[in-house]
Protein backbone atom coordinates (compact mmCIF):
# COMPACT_ATOMS: atom_id res chain seq x y z
CA UNK A 1 0.00 0.00 0.00
CA UNK A 2 1.15 3.50 -0.62
CA UNK A 3 0.16 6.85 0.71
CA UNK A 4 -0.07 10.08 -1.18
CA UNK A 5 0.50 13.70 -0.32
CA UNK A 6 -2.30 14.71 -2.70
CA UNK A 7 -5.14 15.60 -0.34
CA UNK A 8 -6.99 17.90 -2.77
CA UNK A 9 -10.68 17.13 -2.51
CA UNK A 10 -12.01 16.21 -5.98
CA UNK A 11 -14.53 18.62 -7.49
CA UNK A 12 -16.90 15.71 -8.16
CA UNK A 13 -17.05 14.97 -4.43
CA UNK A 14 -17.75 18.65 -3.75
CA UNK A 15 -20.71 18.31 -6.11
CA UNK A 16 -21.86 15.08 -4.40
CA UNK A 17 -21.74 16.89 -1.03
CA UNK A 18 -24.25 19.42 -2.39
CA UNK A 19 -26.85 16.68 -2.90
CA UNK A 20 -29.19 15.71 -0.10
CA UNK A 21 -29.40 11.99 0.56
CA UNK A 22 -32.71 11.44 2.39
CA UNK A 23 -32.23 8.92 5.20
CA UNK A 24 -34.63 6.19 6.22
CA UNK A 25 -36.79 5.98 3.11
CA UNK A 26 -37.04 2.70 1.23
CA UNK A 27 -34.59 2.55 -1.63
CA UNK A 28 -32.64 5.56 -0.45
CA UNK A 29 -28.89 5.76 -0.19
CA UNK A 30 -27.48 5.80 3.35
CA UNK A 31 -24.59 8.17 2.68
CA UNK A 32 -23.36 11.35 4.33
CA UNK A 33 -20.70 12.89 2.07
CA UNK A 34 -18.03 15.12 3.58
CA UNK A 35 -16.86 18.42 2.14
CA UNK A 36 -13.20 17.56 2.77
CA UNK A 37 -11.15 14.49 3.60
CA UNK A 38 -11.09 13.36 7.21
CA UNK A 39 -7.80 14.66 8.68
CA UNK A 40 -4.93 12.16 8.61
CA UNK A 41 -4.68 11.86 12.41
CA UNK A 42 -8.42 11.20 12.71
CA UNK A 43 -8.20 8.63 9.92
CA UNK A 44 -5.44 6.82 11.81
CA UNK A 45 -7.44 6.95 15.06
CA UNK A 46 -10.50 5.53 13.26
CA UNK A 47 -8.53 2.78 11.47
CA UNK A 48 -6.79 1.74 14.69
CA UNK A 49 -10.15 1.53 16.45
CA UNK A 50 -11.69 -0.37 13.51
CA UNK A 51 -8.90 -2.95 13.42
CA UNK A 52 -8.15 -3.01 17.14
CA UNK A 53 -4.51 -2.66 16.09
CA UNK A 54 -2.52 0.21 17.61
CA UNK A 55 0.37 -0.42 15.21
CA UNK A 56 -1.44 0.45 11.98
CA UNK A 57 -1.91 3.88 10.45
CA UNK A 58 -4.66 5.22 8.24
CA UNK A 59 -2.18 6.38 5.61
CA UNK A 60 -3.66 4.08 2.97
CA UNK A 61 -7.08 5.80 3.16
CA UNK A 62 -8.62 9.16 2.34
CA UNK A 63 -12.02 9.13 4.05
CA UNK A 64 -14.66 11.24 2.29
CA UNK A 65 -17.99 10.16 3.77
CA UNK A 66 -19.89 7.89 6.08
CA UNK A 67 -23.16 6.07 6.47
CA UNK A 68 -25.65 6.68 9.27
CA UNK A 69 -23.96 4.21 11.60
CA UNK A 70 -20.47 5.65 11.17
CA UNK A 71 -19.10 3.29 8.54
CA UNK A 72 -16.60 5.09 6.29
CA UNK A 73 -16.22 5.50 2.54
CA UNK A 74 -12.66 6.16 1.44
CA UNK A 75 -10.21 6.12 -1.37
CA UNK A 76 -7.84 3.19 -0.83
CA UNK A 77 -4.41 4.43 -1.94
CA UNK A 78 -3.03 1.31 -3.61
CA UNK A 79 -2.14 2.67 -7.04
CA UNK A 80 1.33 4.13 -6.58
CA UNK A 81 1.66 7.76 -7.68
CA UNK A 82 -1.94 8.10 -8.86
CA UNK A 83 -4.28 10.86 -7.62
CA UNK A 84 -7.19 10.05 -5.29
CA UNK A 85 -9.76 10.09 -8.12
CA UNK A 86 -7.91 7.16 -9.76
CA UNK A 87 -7.84 5.05 -6.58
CA UNK A 88 -10.45 2.43 -5.66
CA UNK A 89 -13.31 3.43 -3.37
CA UNK A 90 -13.84 1.15 -0.38
CA UNK A 91 -16.25 0.89 2.53
CA UNK A 92 -15.46 -0.16 6.10
CA UNK A 93 -18.66 -0.44 8.08
CA UNK A 94 -19.28 0.09 11.75
CA UNK A 95 -20.35 -3.54 12.16
CA UNK A 96 -17.43 -5.04 10.23
CA UNK A 97 -18.84 -4.72 6.71
CA UNK A 98 -16.10 -4.48 4.10
CA UNK A 99 -16.04 -4.05 0.38
CA UNK A 100 -14.50 -2.47 -2.66
CA UNK A 101 -17.24 -0.22 -3.99
CA UNK A 102 -15.73 1.06 -7.24
CA UNK A 103 -12.40 0.97 -9.08
CA UNK A 104 -12.19 4.79 -9.05
CA UNK A 105 -14.15 7.99 -8.50
CA UNK A 106 -15.87 7.80 -11.90
CA UNK A 107 -17.15 4.33 -11.07
CA UNK A 108 -18.29 5.52 -7.64
CA UNK A 109 -20.32 8.31 -9.25
CA UNK A 110 -22.13 5.69 -11.38
CA UNK A 111 -22.76 3.54 -8.30
CA UNK A 112 -24.41 6.55 -6.62
CA UNK A 113 -26.32 7.43 -9.78
CA UNK A 114 -27.70 3.89 -9.97
CA UNK A 115 -29.09 4.11 -6.44
CA UNK A 116 -26.43 2.54 -4.23
CA UNK A 117 -24.18 4.14 -1.66
CA UNK A 118 -20.98 2.71 -0.21
CA UNK A 119 -22.83 0.67 2.44
CA UNK A 120 -25.31 -0.73 -0.07
CA UNK A 121 -22.54 -1.57 -2.53
CA UNK A 122 -20.59 -3.48 0.13
CA UNK A 123 -23.56 -5.35 1.58
CA UNK A 124 -25.88 -5.78 -1.43
CA UNK A 125 -23.85 -5.54 -4.65
CA UNK A 126 -26.76 -6.92 -6.73
CA UNK A 127 -29.21 -4.34 -5.34
CA UNK A 128 -32.01 -3.30 -7.65
CA UNK A 129 -31.18 -0.34 -9.85
CA UNK A 130 -32.92 2.80 -8.59
CA UNK A 131 -31.48 5.62 -10.72
CA UNK A 132 -31.43 9.07 -9.20
CA UNK A 133 -31.77 11.69 -11.99
CA UNK A 134 -29.78 14.32 -10.10
CA UNK A 135 -26.90 11.88 -9.52
CA UNK A 136 -27.09 10.60 -13.11
CA UNK A 137 -26.63 14.19 -14.31
CA UNK A 138 -23.72 14.65 -11.89
CA UNK A 139 -22.04 11.43 -13.08
CA UNK A 140 -22.46 12.47 -16.71
CA UNK A 141 -20.91 15.85 -15.91
CA UNK A 142 -17.84 14.37 -14.20
CA UNK A 143 -17.16 11.19 -16.20
CA UNK A 144 -16.25 10.53 -19.78
CA UNK A 145 -17.84 7.12 -20.09
CA UNK A 146 -21.30 5.79 -20.68
CA UNK A 147 -23.74 5.13 -17.88
CA UNK A 148 -22.82 1.98 -15.95
CA UNK A 149 -25.03 -0.09 -13.64
CA UNK A 150 -23.85 -0.25 -10.03
CA UNK A 151 -23.66 -4.07 -10.08
CA UNK A 152 -21.26 -3.92 -13.05
CA UNK A 153 -19.03 -1.30 -11.39
CA UNK A 154 -18.95 -3.18 -8.08
CA UNK A 155 -18.17 -6.51 -9.80
CA UNK A 156 -15.29 -4.93 -11.75
CA UNK A 157 -13.86 -3.42 -8.56
CA UNK A 158 -14.18 -6.70 -6.68
CA UNK A 159 -12.48 -8.57 -9.54
CA UNK A 160 -9.60 -6.09 -9.61
CA UNK A 161 -9.10 -6.12 -5.83
CA UNK A 162 -10.21 -9.59 -4.67
CA UNK A 163 -8.05 -9.63 -1.53
CA UNK A 164 -9.22 -6.33 -0.01
CA UNK A 165 -11.31 -7.95 2.74
CA UNK A 166 -8.63 -10.49 3.61
CA UNK A 167 -5.94 -7.78 3.62
CA UNK A 168 -7.89 -5.60 6.04
CA UNK A 169 -8.95 -8.49 8.25
CA UNK A 170 -5.31 -9.61 8.50
CA UNK A 171 -4.59 -6.28 10.25
CA UNK A 172 -7.29 -6.86 12.88
CA UNK A 173 -6.35 -7.91 16.41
Amino acid sequence: MSSTDDRRFPAALDAVAEIEFPFGEDGQIDFEPYTDFLPADETTDWFRAWTGNAEVTGDAYLVFGQDGTGGHAAFWLVREGRPPAEQPVVFLGSEGELGVVAPDLAGFLWVLADGSGPYEAATDPERESLPNPELVDLAQDFTSGDRRPAAEVIAAADAEFPTFEDDVLALCR
